[in-house]
C-alpha cells in the first residue's frame, strides 16, 4: 500500500494555544480519508500546514515519500471551509484565472473549466458574475476551481456545505469519480453520514491530539456492543424467560400478538450463537441483524470519553 500523505509527529503552537500535539497519520494513495474533530480540535491547523500556509513547530509532512516542499503546491487542490471568490469576476474568468495560478495554460484552463461546468450542470453560468449566483452555485464554482488542474491530492474542508441533497449527491459522485481516476482525498467534515458513505478510513482529532484512527468498518466493529435487532414469531414471555439475565431489551415493536421485533444487547459474554441456540426452541426467528454504531455515535462516544479522562 503506497502512502500519498504522511504526517509525522506534527506539533503546532500559537501564542496561547496548543493546536497540534504529536499528530501522526497516513493516508493511502487513491483513497478517501476523513479528518474529523470538534470545532477548534486542530483540523484546520493541520490542513494549513499541509498547504504550506503555515509551518509546524516540529514534526514533518511527507507527500509520496518526499518531505513537503514548495513544488508540491501544484499537486494539491484545496477547498477551504471559508470560501473566497472574486464576486465581480465572471464565472469563466474566475475559473480560468485560478487554474492558471495552478500552472495550466489559458487554453487548457478554459477547456477543462467548461468540461467541469458541464459535469456540474452550470454551463449556462459561464458569463455570469459570481455576485449574481446563489450560494449553492457559487459553491460549485469553488469546487471546480479546486479540481480543475487535476490535483493528485485533494483537501476538501466541508465540501457539502450550502448544498441541497440533490447537489450534495452530485458533488459526492464527482469526488468518488476523482478517487477512481487516481486522486487521494482528505475530507474534513462534520457530516458523519458522508463519512460512512464515502470514507474508507478516518482520523479523529480532539484537543490537538489524534485520539482515534483506522478503517471506518473496523472502527464501527470495535465500537459495537453486541447489539442486535431480532424479529421473531412466538410468545414474548417465552422469548424473555429463556434468556432472563442474558440480554437487555433496548427497544421493542409488535406487529400483532405473535410477530415482534426487539432491539437487544447481549450481556455477560453471551455470544449470538448461544443466544440463538437457546431461543430457537421457543420461537421462530425471522431475522437477526447486528446493530452497528453510526460514525456519529462513535464520534460522540470518543469525544465524551476524552472529556471524562480530562476531568478525572
Amino acid at each position: 500500500m503506497k502512502i500519498a500523505l504522511r504526517a509525522d509527529s506534527v506539533v503546532k503552537r500559537y501564542k496561547n494555544h496548543q493546536a497540534l500535539t504529536n499528530v501522526s497519520l497516513e493516508i493511502p494513495e487513491q483513497s478517501i480519508y476523513g479528518l474529523l474533530g470538534p470545532n477548534g480540535a486542530g483540523k484546520t491547523s493541520l490542513i494549513r500546514i499541509i498547504n504550506q500556509i503555515t509551518g509546524p513547530d516540529s514534526g514533518a509532512i511527507y507527500i509520496n515519500g518526499e518531505s513537503l516542499k514548495p513544488s508540491h503546491i501544484g499537486t494539491i487542490g484545496y477547498l477551504p471551509e471559508e470560501r473566497g471568490l472574486y464576486k465581480k469576476m465572471k464565472v469563466g474568468e474566475q475559473i480560468v484565472y485560478l487554474a492558471q495560478l495552478k500552472g495550466l495554460s489559458k487554453a487548457d484552463a478554459k477547456a477543462k473549466g467548461k468540461k467541469w461546468c458541464e459535469k456540474l450542470e452550470i454551463s449556462h453560468l459561464w458569463n455570469r458574475k459570481v455576485e449574481e449566483l446563489s450560494k449553492g452555485m457559487a459553491q460549485k464554482i469553488q469546487f471546480i476551481s479546486t479540481v480543475v488542474h487535476n490535483p493528485k491530492l485533494l483537501i476538501l474542508d466541508e465540501p457539502f456545505s450550502g448544498f441541497d441533497p440533490i447537489n450534495t449527491n452530485l458533488i459526492k459522485e464527482q469526488i468518488l469519480e476523482l478517487k477512481n481516476e487516481g486522486a487521494t482525498i482528505m475530507l474534513a467534515t462534520h457530516n458523519m453520514g458522508t463519512v460512512e458513505d464515502i470514507c474508507e478510513s478516518i482520523a479523529l482529532i480532539n484537543n490537538s491530539k489524534k485520539v482515534l484512527d483506522g478503517s471506518v468498518k473496523q472502527i464501527q466493529k470495535d465500537f459495537s456492543e453486541s447489539k442486535y435487532e431480532v424479529s421473531f414469531k412466538g410468545n414474548v414471555m417465552g422469548f424473555a424467560n429463556v434468556m432472563w439475565g442474558g440480554f437487555e431489551v433496548l427497544d421493542k415493536f409488535s406487529e400483532d400478538r405473535e410477530n415482534h421485533t426487539f432491539n437487544i444487547k447481549l450481556l455477560n459474554g453471551i455470544t449470538l450463537n448461544s443466544f440463538l441456540k437457546e431461543i430457537l426452541p421457543v420461537c421462530e426467528i425471522k431475522s437477526v441483524r447486528e446493530v452497528v454504531p453510526t460514525m456519529s455515535e462513535v464520534f460522540i462516544a470518543t469525544v465524551n470519553k476524552e472529556k471524562e479522562a480530562e476531568n478525572e
